[in-house]
C-alpha cells in the first residue's frame, strides 16, 4: 500500500487510492470510488461508488460524499458538509438510476455544515461559506453564503476577499495575484 489508512477504516475492493493518501478513523470508502495522491479523508468520512477526488483534496471530519460527486484538485471540504444526489428523495421510492452529478472545480472550498444540492457545479476556487445551502451553479471564485446561497463577493486562489477597483482590477493581499473582472466574470490575470 502506497496510503495510510486507519485500523478502523474500511476500503471495499476494487477502490482506486493514490500515493501518500491518509484515511483516518471510521472512515468508508466504497468499490468503485477514486481518490487521487495526498489526499486527507478525515474521520467518519463515507465516499460512496462512483465518487472521484482528485490529488491533495482534504476531506474534514463527518463528511458524505455521495455517487455522483467529483471534485477536481486542491478541493477542501469543511467537516460535516454533505453532498445530495436525488433531488426528490423518497424511502419507498428507489431513484438509484436517477442520481444527479455535482462538479467541483480545483481548488473550491466548501466550508463546514455546508450542503451542496445535486446537479450543481461549483466553479474552481469558489468559496462556499460555512453553513450554506447550495441551490444552483456557482461561478469561479464566487464567495456564497446563507440559506439559500447567495454570491456575496469574490475571492482569490489564497482566500482572500477580492476589491475591485473601477478598472475591474483587483490585487490579493498575500499572492499579488491580480484578477480581471469582465462581464460579470473573473478570472486570474498571468
Amino acid at each position: 500500500m502506497s496510503f495510510f489508512a486507519h485500523p478502523t477504516a474500511v476500503i471495499d475492493d476494487n477502490c482506486s487510492i493514490g500515493a501518500d493518501t491518509k484515511i483516518w478513523h471510521f472512515s468508508h470508502i466504497m468499490s468503485g470510488s477514486t481518490i487521487g495522491k495526498g489526499c486527507n479523508i478525515g474521520q467518519n468520512v463515507v465516499i460512496s461508488p462512483g465518487v472521484v477526488l482528485g490529488n491533495n483534496v482534504k476531506v474534514q471530519n463527518n463528511v458524505s460524499i455521495y455517487t455522483g460527486v467529483t471534485c477536481d484538485d486542491d478541493v477542501f471540504l469543511g467537516p460535516s458538509c454533505v453532498f445530495t444526489n436525488v433531488t426528490n428523495p423518497r424511502s419507498a421510492v428507489i431513484r438509484r438510476d436517477k442520481y444527479e452529478t455535482t462538479y467541483v472545480g480545483k481548488g473550491a472550498t466548501i466550508g463546514a455544515n455546508a450542503t451542496i444540492v445535486c446537479g450543481n457545479n461549483i466553479g474552481e476556487y469558489a468559496f462556499i461559506g460555512a453553513g450554506a445551502v447550495v441551490t444552483k451553479d456557482v461561478a469561479p471564485y464566487a464567495l456564497l453564503i446563507g440559506n439559500p446561497a447567495k454570491q456575496t463577493g469574490w475571492m482569490s486562489e489564497y482566500g482572500h476577499k477580492l476589491n475591485f477597483d473601477s478598472n475591474g482590477i483587483a490585487v490579493c493581499p498575500e499572492s499579488k495575484q491580480q484578477y480581471k473582472m469582465d462581464g460579470g466574470k473573473v478570472s486570474r490575470l498571468v
